[in-house]
């Protein structure tokens, strides 16, 4: 058969890292995919440029500056969609979509934003749309949740699903760090952009969530709904308040089934550290998958950077090349679930959530000060599950000593905690504001 014939947006890091690797392995990939993959067409900002750059480029592949021209490209079976953003790139991807064409994509804010239309679009015109590179880079979660564990009714899903952070938290637990310094050696060594916020506030984390979440429950993509909290607050003393407890702090996001809906977050979490996914260390992923019949599985590796990507987009590329001449309604839907069987089950807002927690309090070393705040907790109905007390490394100009007092929770209401938290910054023997933390344990 001849080739299939692949048009390319956006030569970056992915983009470059797909065409090396599809090259340098194209014998190996075409006996798996039954026949020839070609990239023939390639979207650049600046065409001269890169080719002068590129300089193992064969002449076949055309380089253009038009990125519509390469979406309106009759000869071209397959998009793939390497530029970022979620404006310019959503209307690339339905023009495509529109003519018939398959995309892949790595776009995860993308798929978790405009995925819904995107997927309906793709239903309608019975073209296929593959994302696996847009979660957790290398590692295959995505074929993972929509096809290998489709026995399962999936209860949760937690996971290390961005580098960057897990690279400046395991500095900052490993080294000592303070977050500002462990962001710059981060910044220093590649691992973190220059404006490193969609990482560092959690939003990219939170994006990959969100898709994992439609494909393991059924549900629409719902962005919006997500709660968003990122590392920036983490202070070093509750890494290692956290570390003499037997718990290491990790960036998760977290999709749980309940009976009252769907959990949608991200946040520092407090894991217990004989858990492997706390073990996880520099800017590798881990995605903790627990099904009713599986049983927990983790999947770990390279989450980001050229060939580890290229991994993925490339198993899509083969997977389109089997399939494109399989009828629609045979192949495995986009979000796993038939898409005229998606629940409306809602997702739960911050409040609602249950989760233990860890506190950490600067107080006054007086009498009366423990007994007023556990007072407080039970009344509330939270109850203590830890609790430990530590010389604090502030004084009060030698008049009144203060303590650090560490409370862990049992589960409770996340609006619970939060009248126990402002209940106890009313004490006048409270010093600052209260820190607060989530906990899994990940049974």
């Amino acid at each position: 058969m001849e080739p299939i014939k692949v048009g390319l947006l956006g030569f970056g890091t992915v983009g470059s890292g797909t065409f090396n690797v599809l090259h340098r392995n194209q014998e190996e990939i075409s006996r798996r995919a039954g026949r020839g993959i070609k990239i023939t067409q390639i979207a650049v900002r600046n065409p001269v440029k890169a080719r002068q750059v590129l300089i193992d480029l064969p002449d076949t592949v055309e380089l253009t500056s038009d990125f519509t021209a390469v979406v309106d490209n009759p000869s071209l079976e397959i998009i793939a969609e390497m530029i970022g953003g979620t404006d310019i790139a959503r209307e690339l991807v339905l023009r495509a979509i529109y003519s018939g064409k398959h995309i892949v994509t790595a776009n995860k804010a993308l798929l978790a934003i405009h995925g819904t239309e995107i997927f309906e679009a793709a239903r309608s015109k019975g073209v296929i749309v593959a994302f696996e590179a847009a979660v957790a880079g290398g590692i295959p979660i995505i074929k993972v949740l929509r096809e290998s564990l489709t026995a399962n009714r999936i209860q949760y899903i937690a996971g290390i699903i961005n580098g960057t952070t897990n690279f400046i938290l395991s500095e900052m637990c490993e080294r000592g760090l303070d977050f500002a310094t462990a962001l710059a050696d981060a910044q220093r060594l590649g691992y973190a952009e220059a404006d490193p916020a969609f990482d560092i506030e959690g939003i990219d984390a939170a994006h990959k969530a969100t898709i994992m979440a439609a494909i393991a429950f059924g549900v629409p993509v719902q962005f919006e709904r997500a709660y968003v909290e990122g590392i920036t607050q983490l202070h070093a003393i509750d890494i290692r308040y956290a570390e003499e407890l037997g718990y290491r702090i990790k960036l998760l996001g977290i999709v749980r089934r309940t009976t009252r809906g769907i959990e949608l977050r991200v946040h520092p979490t407090l894991i217990p550290v004989k858990r492997l996914i706390a073990n996880v260390e520099g800017a590798m992923n881990a995605v903790l998958v627990y099904g009713d019949a599986v049983g927990a599985t983790l999947y770990y590796g390279q989450g980001a950077g050229a060939e580890p990507t290229a991994s993925a987009v490339i198993a899509d590329l083969v997977d389109i090349t089997r399939l494109c001449m399989v009828n629609p309604s045979n192949r495995v839907p986009h979000l796993a679930f038939q898409p005229d069987r998606l629940e409306s089950t809602p997702i739960l807002p911050i409040d609602e959530v249950t989760s233990s927690y860890y506190l950490r309090l600067r107080v006054a070393n007086q009498i009366g000060v423990l007994s007023d705040i556990t007072r407080i907790l039970a009344t509330l109905g939270v109850s203590i599950d830890t609790l430990l007390q530590k010389k604090s490394e502030f004084f009060d100009e030698g008049r009144v000593s203060e303590t650090i007092i560490i409370l862990i929770t049992r589960e409770t209401l996340e609006k619970n905690i939060n009248l126990v938290i402002s209940r106890i910054e009313a004490l006048s023997t409270v010093r600052s504001s209260v820190t607060r933390l989530r906990m899994e344990a990940l049974n």
